[in-house]
């Protein structure tokens, strides 16, 4: 069995976890790949008995691997993405750092979940992602044009509102004055969307949400639409540029540039263990539940 490991950044007693890692998945005898910066990573800070020497890195994947293990938090999970991209690679996100509401595998069972993923014991969570084109076409703005968590549009330089003319299906819907706006994926809810008042969708639901983000216009809430909506944005501001960002990827777009959203052709496949739910994961860390008269 052939995996792929992947990390930005260490976290406290980070290389104990990466240990757990490399001696489950070398007690099942799996052929490990270790992403070539994230093994720099290792080396700078040490800490980590098996010699590194041994392992062998990679800079792409293809199709041969069976499983890319992102071993962070959130933020590494998204950057996963960019890795797997229409690949077909299961992601098993292990959670090293604080909240980790996408990485399911906890640090503290990382050994028995890691068993349990070589004996079968999974299922996948496909998910869907957006994809975005420009018009004029900005062709340095993202080399990966994807995201599976969301794709906003945000004022820059400034602390005036801009205004995001907004298009569902080349029907005009609204001007949002606001400091941006947030079209989501059902998994990317949790997130951004979810912090500017957006609702929580189950990842399974074939749906996209529209959030303003502190928008003037007090009558203008989150909106669901299917996921096969195409959105068309356009946006106008006082400074000549506006942010536009793809989950952790941004880029900086002249105003009046039109953005076109769409579902992406292809979806990502993430790994959870048997047992665990969507229901759970809002109970265990969002802590839905937790209330003293329950």
């Amino acid at each position: 069995m052939k995996i792929g490991i992947y990390g930005q950044f260490y976290h406290k007693e980070s290389e104990k976890y990466i240990q757990k890692i490399l001696e489950a998945l070398r007690k099942k005898g799996a052929e490990v790949y270790i992403e070539k910066g994230f093994r720099q990573i290792i080396e700078q800070h040490g800490g980590i008995d098996t010699p590194l020497g041994s392992l062998k890195t990679f800079t792409n994947l293809d199709r041969s691997y069976d499983f890319f293990f992102s071993v962070g938090g959130d933020g590494t999970l998204l950057k996963s993405v960019t890795f797997v991209r229409d690949l077909d690679i299961p992601i098993v996100g292990i959670n090293t750092g604080n909240l980790g509401f996408l990485s399911t595998i906890q640090k503290e069972k990382i050994s028995e979940s890691i068993h349990n993923i070589m004996d079968g014991r999974y299922y996948l969570s496909e998910r869907s992602l957006l994809s975005v084109a420009t018009q004029p076409q900005k062709d340095s703005a993202f080399p990966l044009d994807f995201a599976l968590n969301e794709i906003a549009v945000n004022r820059k330089n400034t602390t005036s509102m801009i205004k995001v003319e907004t298009w569902v299906n080349d029907e005009h819907l609204t001007s949002y004055w606001s400091d941006g706006l947030i079209v989501s994926t059902p998994t990317g809810s949790t997130g951004y969307s979810l912090s500017c008042g957006g609702p929580v969708i189950d990842p399974q639901s074939n749906s996209m949400v529209l959030t303003p983000i502190a928008p003037h216009n007090l009558n203008a809430r989150p909106l669901v639409i299917p996921d096969s909506s195409k959105v068309r944005l356009k946006v106008y501001g006082r400074e000549e540029n506006y942010l536009m960002s793809l989950d952790s990827r941004i880029a900086t777009l002249q105003n009046e540039t039109e953005i076109f959203i769409s579902k992406a052709p292809f979806t990502v496949k993430m790994l959870q263990m048997e047992g665990d739910s969507f229901i759970k994961t809002l109970r265990a860390k969002l802590l839905w539940g937790e209330d003293r008269r329950n």
